[in-house]
């Protein structure tokens, strides 16, 4: 039978709503029935784990990001700040899309005078890494690319993205900032100099600019190349154990839009199962996620993973061959990592998944994402601190 959703969509589909407008009302309502459900994170098995994360010391300061941050703010009008800036624990966070027709807040570089553009990529160059940054603009790019190739000006495009601000930057209380737009989503949370950036998505529809404005651009080769040499580089037991699907059909990602609280049990094979050249291989290919984000706050990130490594489960589905389709799941108690070769949508072609159209995403499970254990944590340490009014 269906439900309500259902046949309100099926209704508006038969009287010729616009297909725009129909696209809004549908993840409109998906994302009440979203935020209906309070956030949990996304787990094993529906629990969480306990005491992964802790207020601590980095000693990787914060301070460019805040300087950055504050600049930009500084060239928004009166206006524009009001509908830019948000409570630090504002549901805007979790308010972010991977698709393309989704109502978004915050201002748009579209919208934005040249100044402030700069002052945007000046918090995108303070917060991420030369390659994080790179890969950032180069999806925005070939955003303009797919506009091209369609010609759907209105619904693609690099200047399609929406900067957010959550609480003031501050280098003792917390906030954070949100890009937001058709393939590209980062959530960098803040608290003194730990940050927290997740969930990140990041993909693309092409994954290469073959001709046009940005004719060369292309991305994510290295994320599908070292995973390829990874899987190939384990023996025929390990790799009955890694590979839990050899066929691939359809769309396999299971963390992006609205799946903030998403069960995903452990599968493939452990790390424990690894010998000491192929976890040396294993990290390398997780900190090509990692390393978008700024240098020291990667290094930062990478220990922490390496200590669960042991525990990190990687699993594959699809071929295994130089030309293949795959997807593959990196997955331990600290971090989920999605690689996920995916059905065409704006482009022409057969109704497989293929090479022309990519999405990852990086997620902290058990309760951090958005840095929400960490803000937890710091709301219960200051609950009746007058200087912090956390009621």
């Amino acid at each position: 039978m269906k439900t309500y959703f259902a046949v309100i969509v099926s209704i508006a589909v038969l009287c010729g709503y616009p297909a725009g407008r129909l696209a809004h009302a549908q993840f409109a309502e998906r994302e009440r029935l979203f935020l209906a459900e309070p956030f949990r994170g996304v787990t094993t098995g529906g629990d969480i784990v306990p005491d992964l994360f802790a207020i601590a010391s980095t000693g990787v300061s914060t301070a460019p990001v805040i300087d950055a941050a504050t600049a930009f703010l500084a060239t928004l009008s009166d206006v524009q700040r009001a509908q830019t800036v948000f409570p630090v624990d504002d549901d805007e966070w979790r308010k972010w899309a991977n698709i393309h027709r989704y109502a978004r807040q915050g201002i748009a570089f579209k919208d934005m005078i040249d100044r402030q553009q700069d002052a945007a990529i000046g918090l995108m160059r303070a917060s991420l890494s030369a390659k994080g940054l790179k890969m950032s603009r180069d999806i925005m790019r070939l955003n303009e690319t797919l506009a091209e190739l369609t010609g759907k000006r209105d619904e693609y495009g690099e200047g399609l993205y929406w900067v957010t601000v959550m609480g003031e930057p501050s280098a003792t209380q917390p906030w954070g900032w949100q890009l937001d737009g058709h393939h590209l989503i980062v959530n960098y949370f803040v608290l003194g100099d730990q940050v927290v950036m997740t969930p990140t998505f990041m993909g693309s529809e092409p994954t290469i600019a073959a001709a046009g404005k940005y004719a060369g651009t292309r991305i994510l080769d290295a994320e599908a190349e070292r995973a390829l040499d990874f899987i190939n580089g384990l023996d025929n037991n390990q790799r009955a154990i890694a590979i839990v699907a050899t066929e691939k059909e359809g769309n396999n990602n299971q963390t992006e839009l609205f799946k903030d609280n998403v069960v995903i049990p452990y599968a493939g094979i452990a790390g424990d199962a690894l010998n000491d050249h192929q976890k040396g291989d294993l990290v390398g290919l997780i900190s090509l996620y990692v390393g978008n984000m700024d240098d020291g706050h990667a290094r930062v990130k990478m220990d922490e993973i390496k200590g669960h490594l042991g525990e990190t489960h990687f699993a594959w589905v699809g071929g295994t061959s130089p030309d293949s389709v795959f997807y593959y799941r990196i997955h331990s108690p600290v971090i989920l990592i999605e690689f996920d070769h995916q059905l065409p949508v704006a482009l022409p072609g057969e109704r497989k998944p293929g090479r022309e159209h990519v999405h990852t995403v990086v997620r902290t499970p058990n309760g951090n994402d958005y840095g929400k254990d960490l803000l937890r944590q710091h709301y219960d340490a200051n609950r009746n601190n007058p200087d912090h009014r956390h009621e």
